[in-house]
C-alpha cells in the first residue's frame, strides 16, 4: 500500500507560518502559550490552553446525505445556532489558539452571522477554515463574502463528477448548483490572484467509480487542489459505524494511486489524500486531547470533530469558564486514558 501524501493546511506553508507569526508578534500571550505546548510532554494534567478549536456555528443542514449523522436527526437539525455574541466570547477568551475551524455537523453557510464569525477570528491573526456543500454560495453572493472576510481555506464537498452519482450521496443537492458555485467562488479568487479553496471527495462505494475524473472534474471547476478522503466513520455511534463500514472502499491498488497522482500533476491540481491509516496507539495517542477541543454550536466542549455530537460524549457546557473545563477532572481522566491505552470505547474507531 503506498503511503499517502495528506493534504496540506493551507494553500502553501509560507501562507501559514505568516498568519500564525503575526499572532505571535501582536498577541504574546499567544505565544507564550504555544511555547508551553511545544516544550510539554504529553501529560493528563496540561499548563497551557488548546492552540486549536473547532466550533461548530450551526448543528442543522439542508441536504440528508446517508453516511452523516445530521440525516438521522429530526429536521436535520441537533441544537440552537451559536449567537455571534457567544463566539466571540469563545474566541477572545482562548488567547492561546492561532488555528480555527468554523464548522461541524452542519452547513455553516446557514447561520445568519457566520460570516462576521470568520471576519472576527480573521482580524485576530487566526488561521481560519471552513467546509461547505457549497449549494448556497450565490445566495447574497456567498462565494464573495466569504473570501472577503479574510477566510483562509474553503473546502468543498464535491462528491461525484456526474449528476446521478452526485444526487445519490448527496441528498436534496442539485449538481447544475454545484457546479455552478464552484465556478462561481473559484473565479472570484482567480481574480483577486489567490488560492483559497480545495475540493474535498469522500471516496465510497457510490462513486468509487469515478476515482480517475475527479483530478480532471476538479480542474473543470477550477480548483487547483484536490483531497480524497478515505474514512467513512461513524462518529463514535456504533449504528452509524457499523451502516458507513459497508459503504467504505477497501483499499486502493499502488497503480491506480500513482495514476491518479500523474493525472493530477498533468493538470497542474494538487492531490493529496487523507485517511487514518496510521491509527493512534499508547505511544502515539490522538494529539487532539492535548491540544484541541470542539465546541458545539450550543456550546458544549466535544473531545473530536469524529465525534462531534454532544449527545454522544461530552465534557461539560460553555456555562462555566472553558479553562475550568479544560482543566477538569472528566477532562484529565479522558487524557489519562488515551496515554494508559485504555481508551474510550467512543475514540476506538482511531485506534488500532
Amino acid at each position: 500500500m503506498k503511503t499517502f501524501e495528506f493534504p496540506k493546511p493551507t494553500p502553501n506553508v509560507e501562507a501559514y507560518n505568516k498568519k500564525l507569526h503575526a499572532g505571535f508578534s501582536k498577541y504574546p500571550e499567544r505565544h507564550k502559550n504555544f511555547l508551553k505546548y511545544k516544550n510539554s510532554s504529553k501529560n493528563a494534567k496540561i499548563d497551557y490552553m488548546p492552540i486549536k478549536l473547532d466550533i461548530e456555528n450551526v448543528s442543522r443542514c439542508n441536504l440528508k446525505c446517508e453516511m452523516c449523522q445530521v440525516s438521522s436527526w429530526e429536521s436535520f437539525k441537533r441544537g440552537a445556532d451559536m449567537t455571534l455574541d457567544d463566539f466571540k466570547g469563545i474566541i477572545d477568551e482562548q488567547y492561546g489558539v492561532y488555528e480555527l475551524k468554523i464548522q461541524g455537523m452542519g452547513e455553516p453557510f446557514l447561520g445568519q452571522d457566520f460570516i462576521n464569525m470568520v471576519a472576527h477570528a480573521s482580524s485576530k491573526d487566526i488561521w481560519v477554515r471552513t467546509s461547505t456543500n457549497a449549494t448556497i454560495l450565490d445566495k447574497k453572493e456567498n462565494y464573495k463574502r466569504i473570501i472577503d472576510a479574510g477566510i483562509d481555506e474553503v473546502q468543498i464537498s464535491v462528491d461525484g463528477t456526474t449528476k446521478d452519482t452526485y444526487e445519490k450521496i448527496r441528498i436534496n443537492a442539485s449538481f447544475e448548483r454545484l457546479v455552478k458555485n464552484c465556478k462561481l467562488i473559484n473565479s472570484y479568487c482567480d481574480s483577486l490572484g489567490i488560492d483559497k479553496t480545495r475540493m474535498w471527495v469522500l471516496l465510497q462505494k457510490d462513486n468509487v467509480k469515478e476515482l480517475h475524473r475527479f483530478p480532471a472534474f476538479a480542474n473543470e471547476l477550477g480548483f487547483k487542489r484536490i483531497a480524497i478522503i478515505l474514512d467513512v466513520h461513524g462518529w463514535g455511534n456504533d449504528r452509524l459505524t457499523d451502516k458507513n463500514d459497508q459503504k467504505k472502499v477497501a483499499c486502493l491498488r499502488e497503480d491506480d494511486v500513482e495514476k491518479l497522482l500523474g493525472n493530477a500533476r498533468d493538470l497542474g491540481v494538487n492531490l493529496t489524500f487523507w485517511n487514518i491509516s496510521d491509527k493512534y496507539s499508547q505511544t502515539n495517542p490522538c494529539p487532539w486531547p492535548f491540544e484541541r477541543a470542539y465546541i458545539s454550536s450550543d456550546k458544549k466542549v466535544v473531545p473530536c470533530c469524529m465525534i462531534a455530537n454532544p449527545d454522544t460524549f461530552n465534557l461539560g457546557t460553555l456555562n462555566i469558564d472553558f479553562n475550568d473545563i479544560w482543566n477538569s477532572p472528566q477532562y484529565t481522566k479522558f487524557r489519562e486514558a488515551h496515554l494508559s491505552g485504555k481508551v474510550p470505547n467512543v475514540c476506538r474507531y482511531c485506534y488500532r
